[in-house]
């Protein structure tokens, strides 16, 4: 302390220019959260405020969660039908200059200061992709992001899609109205059900922890551990499952994080979903909003998540009980018809009166209903056909 005192001192009176004792003190604290960890950090009045009014689902900017790493911004998930979604910013992706500003040396709430703006307003963002070989810059229109958080839509009869794009206080709320619609729109109760946590970057714990309870009858669903009392916590399933036991089938990506992990962790633990995509971004630790005097807060890690087998998220993330790749198939793959008799030159004729199709035509069924095909989303098209296999083994083990 004596050694921060003389800093200060030094500070205020050899510093080329005169500087504010409010602002030094800030940025001391500043210094020390961001020596802990990445997620550790000051929120002065203005940064309370935005994260107060951000976890109701309504916030200004961009649209993306990030992180810091090697002292640039790192793209955690971009979120749903935002600025940044639609401009083509992917999870992974490293910013390293905001308009003509270099990102390195920044802190995190620096960058997420320019990030946010006035909305129409415009920002070039600089970013570096794996795969590769040059940056790319990508102009974002700033806009009001409203996050709906919850999406959903039938595959096929009997078959849910369910896509979760944040965790708010409500989203467990949500998605169960929205499955009671997706039956109704079945005409039964649901065979099987695609839960897309995919790009999800977390979000309220509550929000998680009701989620997955939706699903489990019982048993624990995550634990906490830290060094004070109030960070250690039990969550535990009630009864009940709003698919009533129908397979389940969870989709991840890198961009999967915190409470998205929270989720698949559970499901996977008790067995009740089967886990597909890639390893998740591996962020399991609870950062608690401890309010300070004039309208500030820190946000500090508390604790470590852990699965109800006992597994840390934290830099490791969920592994997969299938790993499978995102690709994309291109439009010549698409469009190529598998060769049939009826193609070859001076095939023989049905021998029943019927008229032989020309390979393009089709009828106006056919036309009409377009199933999922594996160049509109290969994961989830795999999902698909993963929750058809579990249906017809689920019947015949009865």
């Amino acid at each position: 302390l004596r050694t921060c005192s003389d800093v200060f001192g030094r500070i205020k009176n050899d510093y080329v220019f005169d500087v504010d004792d409010k602002e030094l003190i800030e940025n001391a604290i500043r210094g020390m959260l961001s020596g802990l960890d990445p997620h550790s950090s000051y929120l002065d009045a203005e940064q309370f405020t935005e994260l107060q009014v951000g976890t109701t689902g309504q916030f200004g900017g961009l649209g993306i969660e990030v992180g810091m790493e090697n002292g640039f911004v790192k793209v955690i998930a971009p979120i749903d039908d935002t600025p940044a979604q639609r401009a083509g910013v992917e999870a992974g992706d490293l910013v390293i200059r905001l308009d003509d500003t270099p990102v390195k040396g920044m802190t995190l709430n620096d960058a997420v200061k320019i990030m946010r703006g006035k909305p129409g307003s415009d920002i070039e963002l600089t970013i570096v992709r794996e795969g590769l070989d040059q940056p790319l810059k990508i102009t974002i229109t700033r806009d009001i992001i409203k996050v709906k958080s919850v999406r959903a839509r039938m595959l096929e009869p009997g078959f849910g899609y369910l896509r979760i794009s944040q965790f708010q206080s409500k989203s467990a709320e949500n998605m169960v109205d929205a499955i009671e619609d997706l039956k109704k729109e079945n005409k039964a109760p649901l065979q099987g059900l695609v839960l897309d946590l995919r790009n999800n970057p977390g979000g309220v714990v509550n929000g998680a922890v009701a989620v997955s309870d939706a699903f489990l009858k019982k048993g624990m669903i995550v634990y906490t551990e830290g060094r004070i009392a109030d960070s250690r916590l039990r969550f535990n399933a009630t009864p009940d499952d709003v698919i009533d036991g129908a397979p389940l089938v969870v989709l991840v990506n890198q961009g999967s994080a915190s409470a998205s992990e929270i989720v698949a962790g559970a499901l996977q633990d008790h067995k009740r979903a089967i886990i597909v995509g890639v390893q998740t971004f591996g962020k399991g630790s609870v950062q608690t909003i401890l309010p300070l005097s004039s309208d500030s807060a820190l946000k500090l890690t508390t604790a470590r998540y852990y699965t109800p087998s006992g597994r840390s998220i934290q830099a490791e993330g969920i592994t997969p009980d299938i790993e499978l790749e995102s690709i994309k198939v291109s439009s010549v793959e698409r469009n190529i018809e598998p060769l049939k008799e009826a193609d070859l030159s001076g095939h023989l004729e049905n021998g029943n009166g019927k008229h032989d199709k020309k390979a393009d035509e089709k009828s106006a069924d056919e036309e009409e209903d377009v199933a999922l095909s594996p160049a509109d989303d290969y994961m989830l098209y795999e999902a698909l056909n993963l929750l058809k296999g579990l249906v017809i083994l689920q019947e015949r083990m009865q």
